[in-house]
């Protein structure tokens, strides 16, 4: 496995985020750029699970599943209402500064 997280961004978080995050040398993919635009939740997972990406989503539904199962990477949720995307921004970074990939695997963090 990975010594970093690598982040996949689904497609309702800003792209401004991803393109933070490269600047700090991140590891990231958007839902846009692999051609994920539009796909459901189930393909969403199943692109995470093969890539060993943690999600970062504003989708509730990705709570959800992770309420029925570990079987992921991890994920990111950040409730869009009150955050800015500097503040999404940092977070992320923070999560990625302190955490490994082992440490999140199955579980959710929340900004």
């Amino acid at each position: 496995m990975a010594s970093r997280i690598r982040i996949h961004l689904d497609e309702n978080v800003d792209p401004d985020v991803g393109r933070a995050l490269r600047r700090h040398s991140i590891d990231v993919t958007t839902t846009q750029e692999v051609g994920l635009r539009t796909q459901n939740d189930t393909t969403q997972l199943e692109f995470i699970r093969a890539e060993g990406r943690v999600i970062v989503t504003h989708d509730a539904d990705f709570l959800r599943i992770a309420s029925t199962t570990d079987d992921h990477p991890g994920i990111i949720y950040c409730n869009k209402i009150g955050h800015s995307v500097g503040e999404i921004i940092r977070g992320i970074i923070l999560i990625y500064e302190v955490l490994t990939p082992d440490e999140i695997l199955g579980k959710v963090e929340y900004l």
